[in-house]
């Protein structure tokens, strides 16, 4: 663990811009917790919740927010260790306070949990910080993961993973998404499990039922295209891409002059903008460029701005999630909750939400152009058959944040 942050210092130093952040953070936190060397904060027996990032904070945004709705007097400890995670969120309103996790070791372990004494410590997913596992324990203090997910390539359940192991024991509970997790856990003798599901339905649920509109946006998706006489009816909302997903879908929109393209890129420096500008030929409108007039004779607007593709989705017949052709698909549940089919890359196998959506026949893997323009065409003609199929699967998996909450703070 040592060696690990050592490395994220040397890094910094050669100017990697996340590291410097996460270096930067980390100071902040040492000085913060050397002013308290001797006294503790007023957050004492609050509920400290750690996200590693912005994708785990959203698993558990529903129980913080329900906890501060029903319980508002609850003290909220939100840390981070992502500086992506805390940048986004440092004013989260439903947290008393926000901040990074101190590095994970066995000092400052002692130290934050002195500083804070929190009465309860909620891990997100993939955090298994041993120095803290181990002090929460020793100080008795009730310890649980939500929305866990386990597969046996984990290094807790290699030859030599035993010691990894063993921190699982050291949970109150661990909430895990599905019963494949409690099997692989229970050939291990940890028995310290319960099937919750996933949060991420009940968040995007929640998010789909207060979707702002975006009238030019919807503009553009209602207005006629220069060689129609009536609005076309094939819709993609593209989501969170990169430039390889983008190869893929100038083409197709090239290719099919019928087709309509709301654009949502990962990314928004002038860089990648650049780079889209090249891919589209510039034949395209940028959000914070258009006006009602422009809109009508282009078939592609690219979102520009941030915060907006969540609500953006309402707008389309078929979705495309970015990264699969990278280290992974982003967030497939943002469309699906309004009941559209979705396609992605090929790299989607560690997203349980992704493997779901296929087998409810409403989410589909794409390689190779042809084979998207072959499956695209099809989403696009049976869009409304394959999206009821999308919006069952979703609704299937709700409930989570309920079922978890009320083990949590019903009796407390």
């Amino acid at each position: 663990m040592f060696i690990y942050f050592l490395l994220i210092r040397l890094v910094a130093l050669f100017g990697h811009r996340k590291a410097k952040k996460l270096c930067a953070g980390q100071c902040e936190v040492a000085r913060f917790l050397k002013e308290h060397k001797d006294t503790q904060t007023d957050l004492q027996g609050c509920v400290w919740f750690h996200a590693s990032s912005v994708g785990e904070f959203e698993q558990a945004r529903p129980i913080i927010e329900k906890l501060k709705t029903e319980r508002p007097q609850t003290k909220i400890l939100l840390t981070f260790f992502s500086p992506s995670g805390y940048e986004l969120r440092k004013d989260y309103k439903y947290a008393d306070k926000v901040m990074y996790l101190p590095f994970a070791t066995k000092r400052n372990a002692r130290h934050f949990l002195h500083v804070f004494s929190p009465a309860m410590a909620i891990f997100i997913k993939y955090e298994f910080w041993p120095a803290y596992l181990r002090e929460l324990n020793r100080r008795n203090i009730p310890t649980y993961l939500i929305s866990g997910i386990f597969r046996p390539k984990q290094t807790f359940f290699k030859p030599w993973g035993s010691s990894y192991r063993h921190l699982l024991t050291r949970f109150t509970k661990m909430f895990v998404q599905d019963a494949a997790s409690l099997e692989l856990l229970a050939k291990f003798n940890i028995k310290n499990v319960e099937v919750a599901g996933d949060t991420r339905f009940d968040r995007v649920y929640c998010i789909a039922k207060h979707a702002k509109e975006i009238p030019t946006v919807e503009h553009f998706v209602t207005a006629q295209l220069n060689e129609f006489e009536r609005p076309t009816e094939k819709v993609i909302i593209a989501g969170s891409t990169w430039p390889q997903d983008e190869f893929l879908l100038a083409r197709y929109i090239e290719e099919h002059p019928d087709v309509k393209l709301v654009l949502v890129p990962h990314e928004i420096d002038e860089k990648h903008l650049h780079t889209i500008f090249q891919i589209f030929q510039g034949r395209y409108v940028r959000f914070t460029e258009a006006t009602p007039n422009n809109v009508l004779h282009v078939q592609t607007i690219v979102i520009d701005t941030i915060g907006m593709l969540s609500s953006i989705y309402r707008y389309g017949k078929v979705a495309y999630i970015g990264g699969g052709f990278g280290v992974g698909i982003h967030n497939t549940l943002e469309p699906a909750v309004y009941g559209i089919p979705v396609l992605f890359g090929p790299n989607y196998q560690r997203f349980r939400e992704a493997k779901g959506l296929i087998a409810a026949g409403a989410g589909f893997s794409v390689e190779t152009y042809e084979e998207f323009e072959r499956t695209m065409d099809s989403a696009l003609e049976h869009y409304h058959e394959l999206g009821l199929k999308a919006k069952t699967y979703v609704d299937s998996e709700l409930g989570a944040t309920e079922k978890i909450y009320n083990e949590l703070f019903s009796h407390s």
